[in-house]
């Protein structure tokens, strides 16, 4: 499955009331280190089945970025119950999501 793009009008039916774990990224077009990271997250979205994973776009969508205090990006939240359960500034490895959001790389 692809990531979702993930605006002020989809982000409490897709990430607030999900029934799975949804990873979201808060990022930017003109941002390298967002920019290096994307294809990680396209992968990650392409192979678990077990979580969602949605992305925002900071410049797009400054609310939900202020809702959120992201100050810097890339940075990565993971969200459980509606609830943000984690967060990651910076560029991640694919292990370190993985691990970020409760999965076992080896399972990929």
């Amino acid at each position: 499955m692809a990531h979702i793009t993930l605006t002020k009008d989809n982000f409490a039916q897709e990430v607030l009331h999900a029934d799975q774990p949804v990873l979201v990224d808060f990022w930017a077009s003109w941002c390298g280190p967002c920019m290096a990271l994307a294809p990680t997250i396209d992968e990650i979205a392409g192979e678990q089945s077990a979580v969602k994973v949605g992305k925002v776009n900071v410049d797009d969508e400054p609310e939900l970025a202020r809702q959120y205090r992201v100050m810097s990006i890339p940075t990565l939240m993971v969200f459980r119950n509606g609830e943000p359960v984690r967060r990651e500034v910076g560029g991640k490895s694919k292990e370190e999501i993985l691990e970020m959001m409760g999965l076992d790389h080896a399972k990929v």
